[in-house]
């Protein structure tokens, strides 16, 4: 038996609709490896990772600097742990990772495992910091319309699209959703809100919305005037993919609580980090019961640990920030080509090297059809409903963009024409 038929009979993907991935007609693409931007299937051929392996890798595919780090991590030891232990890795990274911001701010870093733990134990912290610190009435969250922060339940409710998430909105916690400044302005009972959380810059799940230049900026001033504390999901933003390392420093915004992942491994494997503010973390200080009681089995793991540390490593070996700043540029001119160019194309938005093409269709699956149509021309991405989603890792060349941006041009072209 084939490992298709074996997957078709065993596995259970996610976002996935099964039915249709079993049906005898369904033959998937299954990958074997990877060099730089470009993946290879079970068959041998090539395609450019168009969205960076669901938005995880930095470098590429294969990277030698993160490679030899986890194997000499490996010669060490794979995993410790970190619950009443440390380890000089994660002491390294945690001093890194608050290196990016001024010493008065973001100078504490909790480890898990994935963005939704990240969002997780930044609510959970929001919670507790504000019940044991005379706030016990500020308990509630504002989210935006249309945001995603993770699956787990807890950050489940703050997710703002409902087909995802509203069977489980009753189970969770309490959310207010709000689709702008003006809305969150107009909120009658802030005196209840522990935190506002929202994906700076751009909305990665809600098709690629990009917001307004200065509304962060407009939002933590708010926070602040208010005494709601701001949490920030940098778990796809995060790591250079709108320009800059994180995307709040285009604002100037310091968050409470900052969450990270994805990116942290530049792709290779699960971690994140939820930075916070040294008011938030002296809040958890005294008597044990005020202890934060959360935590994950793998919470800093040393091979995780190794390769955040090599990825680091790479922007500043390869001056990747630099390099990022004239892709965007490209990337850029040729999405306005297409957009200019192609009768079937709504809207390009584009935040970095964060790009959605909207196709101009009221037909239902048309986006994945034109992914479909786009691996004929060595490109593989996923839809966000009609958006076309191009997120590729950082290391793509501009003659990798040019293969990139054709194979969309194409495939558009072949479903719509």
């Amino acid at each position: 038996m084939d490992h298709v038929e074996i997957d078709k009979q065993h596995c259970w993907h996610p976002f996935t609709q099964q039915e249709m991935w079993m049906s005898p007609e369904h033959q998937p693409i299954m990958i074997e490896s990877g060099e730089g931007v470009w993946l290879c299937d079970a068959e041998g051929k090539k395609y450019i990772d168009g969205n960076s392996s669901i938005w995880t890798n930095i470098h590429g595919h294969h990277h030698p600097v993160i490679d030899q780090a986890i194997k000499n991590q490996l010669e060490k030891i794979s995993h410790s742990s970190y619950l009443g232990f440390g380890h000089p890795l994660a002491s390294e990274l945690a001093s890194r990772l608050v290196s990016f911001f001024p010493e008065s701010d973001l100078q504490r870093v909790f480890f898990s495992d994935d963005g939704s733990t990240a969002v997780e134990c930044a609510m959970k912290m929001a919670l507790q910091y504000r019940i044991q610190n005379g706030e016990p009435k500020r308990t509630e969250f504002i989210a935006f319309i249309g945001g995603y922060h993770g699956d787990t339940l807890g950050a489940a409710s703050l997710g703002g699209v409902e087909a995802f998430f509203a069977r489980f909105r009753k189970f969770g916690l309490t959310v207010h959703f709000v689709r702008d400044l003006d809305e969150l302005r107009n909120f009658q009972s802030l005196q209840k809100i522990a935190a506002v959380i929202i994906e700076p810059l751009v909305q990665g799940v809600n098709q690629i919305h990009v917001w307004e230049q200065g509304m962060l900026e407009e939002l933590r001033n708010f926070t602040e005037e208010q005494a709601i504390h701001l949490i920030l999901d940098e778990v796809m933003t995060g790591f250079g993919r709108t320009g800059t390392m994180f995307a709040c420093q285009q604002e100037n915004v310091i968050p409470d609580f900052l969450c990270l992942a994805k990116g942290l491994t530049a792709g290779y494997l699960p971690m994140a980090a939820t930075l916070v503010t040294e008011t938030i973390y002296k809040g958890f200080l005294g008597a044990p019961e005020r202890t934060f009681y959360y935590g994950h089995s793998y919470t800093a793991n040393p091979l995780g640990c190794a390769a955040a540390l090599a990825s680091l490593d790479v922007f500043e070996q390869e001056k990747t920030l630099t390099g990022v700043k004239e892709k965007v540029a490209y990337l850029a001119y040729k999405l306005s080509h297409l957009a200019n160019e192609c009768k079937h194309v709504k809207e390009v938005r584009r935040c970095g090297l964060v790009a959605g093409i909207e196709l101009l269709t009221d037909e239902n699956g048309v986006g994945m059809k034109v992914c479909e149509a786009a691996r004929t021309y060595q490109l593989l991405t996923r839809p966000i409903l009609n958006t076309i989603v191009l997120m590729p890792p950082l290391s793509i060349t501009r003659s990798e963009i040019d293969i990139m941006v054709a194979a969309v041009e194409q495939a558009i072209s072949d479903v719509l024409d």
